[in-house]
């Protein structure tokens, strides 16, 4: 090996995503390019799936860093994410990916939503997605570094788009006039 690429290797700090999902992993590499950071997944280090018992995504994306943390010994970068629905008091909500049960798939999710808003109005179908990205340095990191967004729209009475996953195909965007999976 060059001393080039030795110092590349050696220069390079890693940082574990707690996520095993190469999508995600794709999307936080070309966001963290610039930085000259190696992410890597916590499924390289065969890191469990933390439990999510947090109320809120805050406190579930904390959870996810500090499992990944513990079991990889390295910084980490965790998300937590999920759609409210204002006729479904905030459902789903921090459980958007149990939905319709532990093991429940995107599309049972999708359609159990679509179950339960069946008989709301096209008014009274506000919802939107949260999205909360932590990083932690240590598992007892006093100062994580925590930034939350929130995406507005409302729910459509059927699937519309074929790209995105989750609830991207009943999300209606207005602001594009399509849905989140067009």
């Amino acid at each position: 090996m060059s001393n080039a690429l030795i110092a590349t290797a050696v220069s390079e700090p890693e940082i574990v995503l707690a996520s095993g999902n190469p999508g995600k992993l794709r999307e936080i590499q070309t966001l963290l390019a610039p930085l000259g950071l190696n992410v890597v997944l916590q499924s390289a280090f065969k890191t469990p799936e933390a439990d999510e018992t947090g109320l809120s995504f805050v406190e579930n994306a904390i959870l996810k860093a500090r499992n990944a943390i513990t079991h990889c010994d390295l910084p980490a970068i965790a998300d937590d994410s999920g759609i409210e629905v204002d006729a479904l008091d905030g459902a789903p909500g921090v459980r958007s990916a149990r939905f319709a049960g532990p093991d429940a798939t995107d599309e049972e999710n999708l359609n159990k939503l679509l179950t339960d808003m069946v008989d709301v109005a096209e008014t009274e179908r506000g919802a939107r997605f949260h999205c909360v990205m932590v990083f932690l340095e240590s598992v007892d990191d006093p100062t994580p570094i925590i930034c939350h967004g929130v995406w507005e729209g409302r729910l459509l009475f059927a699937p519309r788009g074929d790209n995105g996953f989750g609830y991207d195909p009943i999300f209606y965007v207005p602001s594009h006039n399509c849905s989140s999976a067009e």
